[in-house]
């Protein structure tokens, strides 16, 4: 990792007077012992010296614990190795034959081809980039289609996810995942990242409904507003959506005079929900649609074709597009921790890799690049490439094998690159806040109920260090543990 190019050749010219005489391990030691108690839960760290190999510390390093979102970085290596930093996803529009004289008839088919950009995200990542449009692909395809003179089409929207198989929730998720955006469905064909906005606003007085919003404003979901406008106190808003449901229950409070609430909420099958922002796209082009929007999946085992955004025998391609380069993809999926960025890139190099774009062909894919990376055989169990199942099971140890294997990779500075500055950018952006530095922190976080993991890479004056520090079953506030593992992640960096 060339830490010296980018400012670490001054950090090794400052520190050294500010080092302490005590010994790095010892150091930690004296962290761990002076801090953590039997309610801060079950610990395990590794650090590794990279320029030599030399573990410097180590403590539970090969026990398992629960990744959570550290997981990322065995996905997106493996990502990055298998697809390629210059990658790109195709999404395409077909038809069964060319419009004539305005008219379209037969179906529209959007096909997708796993990108997950399809949204109004920056790529690559820059810090405070405004969001952009989050229907902004549908409508430049939508443009594109207009502009070939088409004015009618005489048959249905079709959302086709089918280079995918159709398992849109991976094995050991918690139930309630399915409703927020965090938690959203796996689809080939994935627009706004498959999650629309709430806002839900206090009426114009006492006793009046509730005003919602939802953000893109087309057709989807259906709503029962059951929030009432009260003249004082605070909001209590509760959301509910069954699975599968397009139905969405509002209930409680808004006071008057009190602000705005906001949710952000996964849809329920987002070629459906991407059918449907183009159909509603075409429409407001003056585009006639006689048809409805309508999804079309492909179920583990089915053979159907396509079985990927290519035109089926006859087809005609209206319109395409493609995605940012992989590189550029990855500094959203790791710094910002999108979890079904991950999982589509899972799916992605399983079918580009063993020609099924499925989730067990990516963990096959993915158990086999880990052993080329010299992770330990049986080190990292894992069930999903986001770290939201509960089932993923993986060692320190683990983490700062592959990382000190990606170290020495000729893809290093492309993934180094994607993971987070400490105290700057993502998930990290809000912690080490100032500890100027902190900056040479590059590291990915992870977190669930009673889990906080961090690992990455540390510099430092003798060199750059591989770390790992997960944390699972604590009794004590999050902010408590997560204040004991940033002061041994600052003293990584003397």
């Amino acid at each position: 990792m060339k830490f010296a190019r980018r400012g670490f050749l001054p950090l090794l010219l400052v520190l050294p007077a500010l080092l302490s005489s005590q010994p790095l391990p010892e150091r930690i030691e004296s962290v761990v012992r002076s801090s953590i108690t039997a309610r801060h839960g079950h610990w395990g760290i590794h650090v590794l010296d990279l320029s030599t190999g030399q573990s410097l510390y180590a403590w539970q390093e090969d026990q398992f614990f629960v990744p959570a979102s550290t997981t990322k970085l065995f996905s997106t290596a493996m990502a990055l190795h298998r697809l390629g930093p210059d990658y790109r996803f195709r999404t395409a529009v077909f038809a069964p034959r060319k419009p004539e004289n305005g008219l379209l008839r037969g179906d529209l088919r959007l096909a997708g081809g796993g990108d997950p950009t399809l949204s109004g995200r920056a790529y690559p990542y820059r810090r405070d980039a405004p969001a952009g449009n989050p229907l902004q692909a549908i409508e430049d395809l939508s443009d594109a289609l207009a502009r070939q003179g088409i004015a009618r089409i005489e048959g249905d929207i079709i959302g086709d996810d089918t280079a995918y198989e159709w398992e849109p929730f991976p094995e050991g998720r918690a139930q309630e995942d399915f409703l927020w955006e965090f938690g959203a469905p796996v689809s080939a064909l994935t627009v706004n990242d498959s999650r629309i906005a709430l806002v839900v606003r206090p009426g114009r007085r006492a006793g009046d409904p509730a005003q919602i919003r939802l953000t893109p404003s087309f057709d989807y979901f259906l709503v029962e507003n059951r929030v009432v406008t009260t003249a004082a106190g605070t909001p209590k808003l509760q959301v509910a959506r069954a699975p599968g449901s397009r139905q969405l229950r509002l209930w409680g409070t808004m006071p008057l005079r009190g602000p705005a609430e906001g949710r952000s909420l996964a849809v329920d099958d987002p070629a459906l929900f991407a059918a449907a922002a183009l159909r509603d796209a075409l429409i407001r082009r003056g585009v006639a649609v006689t048809g409805r929007p309508q999804a079309r999946h492909r179920y583990p085992g089915e053979t159907l074709l396509p079985a990927e955004p290519s035109p089926a025998a006859g087809d005609v391609r209206l319109a395409e597009r493609l995605s940012p380069p992989l590189a550029d993809i990855l500094t959203v999926v790791n710094k910002e921790s999108v979890n079904l960025h991950a999982e589509l890139l899972l799916a992605e190099t399983g079918r580009a890799r063993r020609g099924v774009g499925s989730r067990a062909a990516g963990l096959a894919e993915l158990e086999s690049f880990l052993r080329e990376a010299n992770v330990p055989d049986g080190d990292a169990r894992l069930y999903d490439a986001s770290g939201l199942s509960m089932l993923n099971m993986t060692t320190p140890r683990a983490l700062t094998s592959l990382l000190s294997w990606m170290e020495r990779s000729p893809l290093r500075d492309a993934f180094r690159d994607s993971l987070p500055v400490a105290g700057e950018e993502g998930t990290l952006r809000n912690r080490f806040r100032g500890l100027p530095e902190a900056r040479w922190l590059r590291a990915k976080t992870g977190s669930l109920s009673r889990v906080i993991a961090i690992a990455g890479y540390a510099g430092s004056p003798s060199g750059i260090r591989a770390f790992a520090i997960l944390v699972n079953n604590y009794a004590v506030p999050a902010a408590e543990v997560r204040a004991i593992v940033d002061k041994i992640c600052m003293l990584l960096l003397d």
